[in-house]
């Protein structure tokens, strides 16, 4: 169609010129499955979707087609690429005041530095997408968006192909029967380094013991093998299904899909006002209420975990203290407990002191010591030096921004990379003086649970 300004395949951009203009448009409609209006996009953007769902499922987006594309191949310099170009192009928009506002959503590599070729060669140091056609489900309502980016002279007539479209995909949406009824058939499950995993542990371990960090998270990944291509949109249904308390996520780029269910955010901005999660610090969920409240308290008062859950608190407040006034965080963490395990968790807020997008925010957040390690240098190069894998987006942030400025990015854990018949799936865990390989690596099989049963995989461990 005449309004897609962007070659998606390759990911690449069109600059913005003194002629381009952004347009939006913004209409109610009655309530449509965020699920159905993403796989009413197959038929013509196949690879150019994305969704997302927060924790608390007052607010859903799903995007389809592409109407523009911001992408950075740097390494330090990229979450300033990506605001200064979002901001560019924010200046440019044209709406009314019952327009919904434009969103971009998008993600980063965990660390720029310690990529090789591996299944995330496609990925892009950050990638980030303004959807031309984009739902958002808040406080109850169901809105449908146009968003317009183009140099175009005929704007108009452009526009009503782009309201032609519209109309069709919230027809298929509403209408037709969509099954995700489908199952996957996974013909192999294959650990990718179990001894190699087992080996880095026990290395960090003893640098750890002689002091040369505090904290070094180490991840791995197995890969699972199906019959035939994993249907996306069944995907994102299951593990929407599987873990409820969690976000829910699904970024496409090109024929994969980057998806999960994580607990944790990272950072969320509204209306000036800033808020975090600590979640550092786990254990099993119990058979029973009496187990499980038995383990819970368990972990409330093991120093091992409360160690490593404090070193989150205290990096994150430090951030906080940094952008925000009226800083709140509470001296002792709660549980949160999700369907296969409990963590630590302590929330954070603040007021915003001065004008900072939600761009600064990630950056200096990321990684928390929850998913890279305390001190972060010494940690990301014995990451970089001993865990052998190219993270891609896992354990990164993910999320989105608006033109208004208002946004919330996770943390990419409890996820998978999709390609075609094959699945990448990652887990991780907090190293620290008197971990053991054996009840680490028995950890990350805990982690991989919810990911597994979405696909239809064997539960180990």
């Amino acid at each position: 169609m005449s309004y897609k300004i962007t070659d998606v395949s390759s990911t690449k951009q069109v600059p913005l010129s003194p002629h381009t203009q952004f347009f939006t448009e913004t209409v109610e409609v009655g309530r449509i499955s965020p699920l159905s209006f993403f796989e009413a996009g197959a038929s013509h953007y196949k690879n150019e979707r994305f969704y997302w769902q927060n924790a608390d499922k007052t607010m859903t987006l799903v995007g389809v087609g592409h109407a523009y594309t911001i992408v950075s191949e740097q390494q330090d310099k990229r979450y300033e690429e990506i605001a200064s170009k979002w901001k560019q192009l924010c200046a440019l928009l044209v709406k009314e005041d019952k327009d919904i506002e434009p969103v971009l959503f998008g993600g980063f590599s965990y660390d720029e530095r310690n990529r090789r070729s591996s299944e995330w060669d496609g990925f892009p140091s950050a990638y980030f997408i303004v959807p031309a056609f984009q739902l958002k489900i808040e406080h109850g309502k169901t809105y449908i968006s146009i968003n317009m980016v183009t140099d175009q002279k005929d704007v108009l007539s452009s526009f009503d192909e782009l309201r032609e479209e519209r109309d069709r995909l919230i027809h298929t949406a509403q209408v037709e029967e969509l099954s995700f009824t489908d199952t996957n058939q996974v013909i192999a499950t294959t650990e990718r380094g179990k001894e190699a995993y087992l080996k880095a542990v026990e290395n960090v371990t003893g640098k750890i013991r002689l002091g040369k960090a505090d904290k070094v998270v180490i991840a791995r990944a197995i890969e699972l093998e199906f019959e035939q291509e994993v249907s996306v949109a069944r995907t994102l249904q299951s593990i929407t299904n599987e873990q409820q308390e969690s976000y829910h996520f699904g970024l496409q780029q090109g024929k994969s899909l980057f998806f999960g269910a994580t607990p944790e955010r990272l950072i969320e901005v509204k209306n000036g006002e800033a808020y975090s999660a600590c979640v550092a610090g786990s254990i099993r969920r119990g058979k029973t209420a009496q187990e499980d409240r038995e383990l819970g308290e368990r972990l409330l008062g093991d120093p091992k975990n409360r160690e490593e859950h404090q070193h989150v608190v205290s990096m994150i407040s430090d951030v906080f203290e940094a952008y925000c006034e009226d800083v709140c965080v509470p001296k002792v963490p709660k549980l949160m407990k999700i369907r296969d395990i409990q963590h630590l968790h302590t929330p954070v807020q603040g007021t915003i002191k001065q004008k900072s997008d939600i761009f600064s925010f990630v950056q200096a957040l990321h990684p928390t010591p929850a998913l890279g390690g305390v001190p972060t240098t010494v940690a990301l190069d014995m990451i970089r030096n001993e865990e052998g894998l190219d993270r891609g987006y896992y354990a990164a942030p993910i999320g989105w921004t608006d033109t208004a400025g208002n946004g919330e990015f996770a943390v990419g854990i409890r996820s998978a990379l999709l390609d075609g018949n094959k699945a990448y799936l990652y887990a991780g865990g907090g190293i620290v003086a008197d971990s053991v390989a054996e009840e680490e690596y028995e950890e990350t099989w805990v982690k991989f649970r919810p990911v597994l049963r979405a696909l239809g995989g064997k539960l180990n461990g």
